[in-house]
């Protein structure tokens, strides 16, 4: 299943997978302050890349709400984590919130020379944003992000099944 746009010279793609087993560059883990991996997500990239992971996250917590930074993914496919801490469900501003870790976010990855990045679904899950929130807010900034101009290539946003990927769907359709 795949659905794409372009956005001058970047495109934005959809697809269904674990995102932290799939062969790309550079992938966005949506963290906490504290930068500890934990469950999810963050037990898989335990897992799969090893304790270095968690060894250069210690030196780099803790970051502030909206920050990100980046990380080697020790043994895994990707060659590096950026690691997002957004806002929780129900949070003041939470949009807001969103839209600027999501910016900060691509930034870093254009800072660091990033040519293909993975986003998984900001913010759903264990976080709480609803998956149609999820997907607009992610969509509309990177699409308003690589309209104005990057050096990144392609933007996957990386969902886990078929309940995921429908909402961002329609709303990749729905970008003008």
């Amino acid at each position: 299943m795949t659905d794409e746009k372009k956005v001058k010279d970047s495109v934005i793609r959809l697809m269904i997978g674990d995102i932290t087993d799939i062969d790309i560059e550079c992938f966005v883990y949506y963290a906490q302050s504290d930068l500890k991996l934990g469950s999810g997500f963050g037990g898989a990239i335990t897992m799969r890349g090893g304790p270095s992971v968690q060894k250069e996250l210690d030196k780099l917590a803790p970051i502030d709400l909206c920050q990100a930074v980046i990380s080697d993914s020790g043994d895994m496919k990707a060659k590096h984590i950026i690691h997002a801490n957004g806002p929780k469900f129900q949070e003041e501003n939470l949009e807001e919130k969103m839209k600027t870790t999501i910016l900060n976010t691509l930034k870093l990855a254009d800072e660091k020379g990033i040519k293909k990045l993975a986003f998984p679904p900001m913010g759903a899950g264990f976080y709480g944003v609803p998956l149609d929130l999820s997907a607009k807010l992610t969509l509309e900034t990177i699409k308003g992000y690589l309209g104005n101009g990057s050096k990144l290539e392609e933007v996957v946003i990386c969902l886990l099944d078929n309940r995921d990927y429908k909402p961002f769907q329609k709303k990749l359709q729905s970008l003008g």
